[in-house]
């Protein structure tokens, strides 16, 4: 048996897995309170972006788009970055933050976004809106490198780089979830809680679930302030949960002030979930209480129901961002499933060493494949030419044609997922995520026997 690293072998790609950096900096910003992005490219960048934010929420967001068109791409268009600032500003009284997010366009043109924010802080902020709390940032991500995910560990890192600010010691941790959902931040802030621990949350987007309330409709936005970034040089330490969102902010403030850095593992899962508790623990000086030994008790009889007779031996795909991905794989060889294949979808060439993969690689008792810089077309590919054989398939929802041609039952997970209502209710980090995977994976199989008119030997009943 054999686990083989490997990049995908075509230079093309079909059917990406991640969308461009932009997006990630746009969903960074959009965690912030009293913050709107200007993206400075075509209308597009914006558009497309939010409607897939809308199409996973089922929310709306405002981010502002500089609005370049063809007489720009060709002259330069800063002039459109300083009239979308002015606007933005005007219709906009409480924003306090404007991230100016770079593009492949913009970046190709050579727009200086730098010297830009420069020039409006000396010129339009002091003479239009003196007094006004105003904090321009500028945050380059051209999409011809990276994805999504490098744009968000971008943004992250650019956030806390301007706002960190050495004070007084703070017995607050910073507590960094990356590309989290609502559901996520709760499940990890009733950890928090029940440890009695205090942090700065980056980032607060439990409001992204947006309620409809009778004093009037709660903007789906995060909430996490310009006080709180500051306060991150202050900390007594940073748990970043993710490697790669996030892992940069966490280095920084390591580097710049002194503030210990614990970069990962993502806690998926019951083993990881107990990493994340001791690295707590050994933080703080907190104990871990009762009730979060009894959250672990409910995911362990979850899990020691299904686990044995149901899915044992089951053949997973997984592709989704590389932290959710890699931690997924954990998490069903923790269960005796076999991850036979697993797609990691960028440029990112730090993946095939990551220690987790490594640990992936040494552990695995049957034949894996672990792609990088992946496409939904590898999936497709070892299916229908490679003769794949899969029980299994989890992922985000541009991997559902392949489930459907395939006939393989698919657990949506990661982002972005529009074809299951209220996804993003639902964690898959900490000991509550354990169990609702589990028995998420354990009813798709279910419902795939349905489907198949498939008898109950296929459940090891009798």
């Amino acid at each position: 048996m054999a686990c083989e690293i490997k990049e995908k072998e075509r230079v093309g790609v079909i059917n990406p897995i991640f969308t461009c950096q932009p997006c990630g900096a746009q969903y960074a910003s959009i965690g912030i309170k009293n913050c709107i992005g200007i993206v400075h490219g075509g209308q597009g960048c914006v558009m497309f972006v939010r409607l897939v934010f809308s199409q996973h929420f089922k929310e709306s967001f405002e981010i502002a788009s500089s609005s370049v068109h063809e007489d720009g791409a060709v002259f330069g268009a800063l002039n459109r970055v300083e009239e979308a600032v002015d606007v933005l500003l005007m219709r906009y009284p409480d924003v306090k933050v404007v991230p100016i997010i770079s593009t492949c366009s913009t970046e190709v043109i050579g727009d200086d976004i730098d010297g830009a924010v420069l020039k409006l802080n000396n010129g339009l902020l002091k003479e239009k809106y003196p007094g006004r709390e105003v904090y321009l940032i500028p945050i380059h991500t051209p999409s011809f490198v990276g994805s999504m995910i490098s744009g968000y560990d971008v943004a992250l890192r650019e956030f806390v780089s301007y706002f960190a600010r050495k004070g007084e010691p703070s017995d607050k941790i910073n507590f960094i979830t990356g590309w989290a959902n609502p559901g996520d931040v709760t499940e990890l802030k009733h950890i928090l809680t029940e440890m009695d621990i205090e942090a700065n949350v980056l980032f607060e987007i439990e409001n992204f679930d947006a309620p409809l309330m009778p004093s009037g409709n709660t903007v789906a936005h995060g909430d996490t302030t310009v006080e709180v970034l500051r306060d991150t040089a202050n900390a007594k330490g940073t748990v970043a949960l993710n490697r790669f969102e996030g892992g940069q902010a966490a280095a920084f403030l390591e580097r710049e002030f002194g503030v210990p850095a614990v970069i990962g593992p993502s806690p998926i899962g019951v083993r990881n979930t107990d990493t994340l508790l001791k690295r707590l623990s050994d933080m703080t000086g907190k104990p871990i209480p009762e009730s979060l030994v009894r959250d672990r008790g409910i995911a362990l009889d979850a899990i020691s129901d299904l686990t044995h007779m149901f899915l044992a031996d089951k053949r997973v795909a997984i592709y989704a961002n590389p932290d959710l991905a890699i931690g997924l794989a954990q998490f069903c060889m923790d269960l005796e499933m076999l991850p036979v294949l697993l797609l990691l979808g960028d440029d990112n060439v730090g993946y095939a060493t990551d220690p987790r993969v490594l640990e992936l690689k040494e552990h695995a008792w049957f034949d894996m494949e672990i792609v990088t810089n992946a496409d939904l077309w590898v999936l497709e590919d070892r299916l229908k030419n490679k003769g794949l054989e899969l029980d299994l398939i989890l992922g985000h929802s541009k991997g559902r044609f392949v489930s459907i041609d395939y006939g393989v039952p698919m657990v949506r997970v990661g982002f972005p997922v529009y074809d299951r209502a209220g996804a993003y209710r639902y964690p898959v980090v900490g000991y509550g995520g354990a169990t609702a995977l589990a028995e998420s994976m354990a009813n798709a199989l279910f419902t795939d026997m349905e489907y198949k008119k498939c008898k109950e030997w296929v459940l090891n009943v009798w």
